[in-house]
């Protein structure tokens, strides 16, 4: 179809912002800083190269990922660790804080909790800002690479995709069946990936992760976490995100409790004070 006579006047519609969220609850980032700086490690693990490990935090406690080896990205899982119901909800993070986070975000909860599971603290990749490209760092965006979509697109049957080492790690962690530990894997965080949409399709898009070694992101945990975090097959994402042969690395988390006085004057988030009525 032709354009209308108005088409450049339509384009030109100044667009609005669907969820302001300058009245979300904003987090205390000065009592969390003061808080993480007399915290003790308790816990550390490793998510080796194309696999995924699990980790606990304690609720008010902070937990830290880390680069250590080489250039690498991994997809984030999170859960209330008394209530596997309640897990990040990567698509209304997206909708209130945009397609990326950073330092004062926060990975909100499904509903019908709709709270903060964990607040980002720190990170050493806030440098980068958005790109020429429009890519930006620690997307929420991309949904986690996974064997149905490979097999969609190439036929293949391919085990070591963030999906399925989230899926082992998982039913390892809490000593269940695989069948029954998928249906609690979700969109995750895309940590240390640099993504963003092509001008032209709006396609989704990687380029090389400008992570380094020794580069963190850092959560505080509003409540008591289970987490899970898989070493992408893509290694940096330069050129596939499902590989055997990109070079991939390692990633460190680090797990931190805090001294109960420090964060004296801190509540817990409250569950969304929505009546679940839906009209009736």
């Amino acid at each position: 179809m032709s354009e209308p006579e108005d088409a450049a006047l339509r384009r030109a519609v100044a667009p609005v912002i669907c969820y302001p969220n300058e009245t979300l609850p904003k987090p205390d980032m000065a009592l969390y800083r003061a808080a993480r700086a007399g915290a003790k490690k308790i816990d550390e693990v490793l998510a080796a190269p194309r696999e995924a490990c699990t980790f606990e935090v304690p609720q008010g406690g902070f937990f830290r990922i880390s680069s250590v080896e080489g250039p690498q990205v991994g997809d984030l899982n999170l859960w209330n660790r008394q209530d596997l119901s309640e897990r990040f909800y990567s698509g209304k993070t997206r909708a209130l804080h945009g397609t990326h986070l950073t330092t004062g975000e926060r990975m909100w909860s499904s509903f019908p909790h709709l709270r903060p599971l964990a607040t980002i603290v720190a990170d050493t990749l806030d440098w980068y800002g958005m790109d020429a490209f429009g890519g930006a760092v620690h997307d929420v965006i991309g949904t986690r690479c996974d064997p149905y979509t490979g097999n969609l697109l190439s036929g293949a049957q391919y085990h070591h995709c963030c999906h399925s080492n989230l899926t082992r790690a998982l039913a390892d962690h809490l000593g269940v069946s695989l069948t029954e530990a998928e249906p609690h894997v979700h969109d995750v965080l895309n940590v240390f990936m640099c993504t963003g949409f092509t001008r032209d399709t709006g396609q989704y898009f990687m380029k090389a992760s400008p992570v380094r070694v020794g580069d963190y992101l850092e959560f505080f945990a509003e409540v008591p976490l289970l987490g899970a975090l898989s070493a992408c097959p893509g290694g940096d994402c330069s050129s596939e995100h499902t590989s055997d042969v990109a070079a991939c690395y390692p990633l460190r988390v680090e797990v931190f409790e805090t001294a109960p006085e420090a964060l004296e004057g801190w509540a817990p988030p409250a569950r969304s004070g929505y009546d679940g009525s839906h009209g009736r």
